[in-house]
């Protein structure tokens, strides 16, 4: 049992780096696709039908790009950067279940790395973890603008982990417990029983962090798609620029997954149907960042921290206090 079980766990972590790796890629261009559509363009149409295999040039060429390291950066420092932005990322997706359990040749699959009873405050450090990423690949860099993407980054990630950690506790609370698979079976119930309905202003909370988690739009502010250079990723090209990009789409599903396990229900009752309404909850959160990027300017740093601060917290404690009570 223990080498099957072994040998289970090392294709779950295969399957998911290639998987996510791949839809990291495919997301681009459903990306560039929306935003074309919603500003009047085309996008990708002149590599394979439809732009289809734009994904695959944009592989090559990154895998085959010279991996360029400027004078005077911090040589191992601002190698590994890149490397801790992809491995935290996945490394989050370890204790998310992606799927309901099913059985193929008579061998039950449990579609999740490890189900630990702490799983949602491991993925919470970890995502925590990953703010190293951008702010090594700012300060090794020998390059002042970079330095100074980095310092805002580390701050706005350091902020919203407080508004994403105070608004999963109220959740927390109800269900009783750290695993996303008991936040699942909690609202196995059916639509009635989505956590939604009774934390919904813990969900607008998480929802608004999850945008300063991944560094999307409005909340840009690490590599703001505006400014000429490219943040702390002004100095690196290639693979090791493709690693911070690669991280940050993959950040973008699995926080979608998170969302869509605590507060929309998760697969149910597991049933197929449970699967595809997964699935389909994770596209709608998926497209909807891409959609507020099209539609939503960048704020000021200090508008940011004002939300975070003066807005956001305040309203996150009084929904625990109010929980509490409730509860009690």
């Amino acid at each position: 049992m223990e080498t099957a079980y072994f040998v289970e766990t090392i294709i779950k972590i295969v399957v998911i780096l290639l998987i996510f790796s791949a839809l990291a890629g495919i997301g681009t261009y459903f990306e560039r696709k929306v935003l074309a559509f919603m500003q009047r363009r085309l996008g990708p149409v002149n590599v394979g039908p439809f732009g289809l295999l734009q994904v695959a040039a944009d592989g090559i060429k990154l895998f085959t790009k010279e991996d360029i390291v400027p004078t005077n950066v911090v040589g191992r420092i601002f190698k590994i950067a890149p490397v801790i932005t992809a491995a935290t990322a996945f490394m989050a997706a370890a204790a998310i279940p992606f799927l309901p359990s099913f059985t193929i040749f008579g061998y039950e699959v449990h579609p999740i790395v490890a189900d630990i009873n702490i799983g949602i405050l491991y993925i919470l450090g970890i995502m925590g973890v990953g703010l190293y990423g951008p702010l090594l690949g700012g300060m090794a860099s020998a390059n002042k603008f970079s330095l100074l993407s980095a310092a805002r980054g580390a701050a706005i990630f350091i902020s919203y982990e407080v508004i994403t950690g105070l608004s999963i506790l109220a959740p927390v609370m109800m269900v009783g417990s750290l695993s996303l698979i008991d936040f699942n079976e909690y609202q196995a119930g059916g639509i009635t029983d989505w956590i939604l309905w009774s934390q919904p202003v813990a969900f607008v909370l998480f929802w608004i962090a999850a945008f300063a988690e991944t560094g999307r739009t409005p909340f840009h502010l690490i590599a703001n798609d505006h400014e000429i250079i490219d943040g702390f990723g002004t100095e690196y090209s290639g693979m090791r620029w493709g690693l911070f990009f690669i991280g940050e789409y993959a950040n973008m599903f699995f926080i979608s997954f998170v969302m869509a396990l605590i507060f929309l229900g998760g697969y149910g009752d597991g049933s197929f149907l449970g699967a595809l309404g997964l699935l389909g909850k994770v596209a709608f959160f998926f497209f909807f960042f891409l959609w507020t990027r099209a539609a939503w300017p960048d704020v000021r740093p200090d508008q940011l921290m004002w939300l975070c601060w003066k807005v956001l917290m305040p309203i996150a404690m009084i929904n625990i206090v109010i929980t509490a009570i409730v509860m009690m």
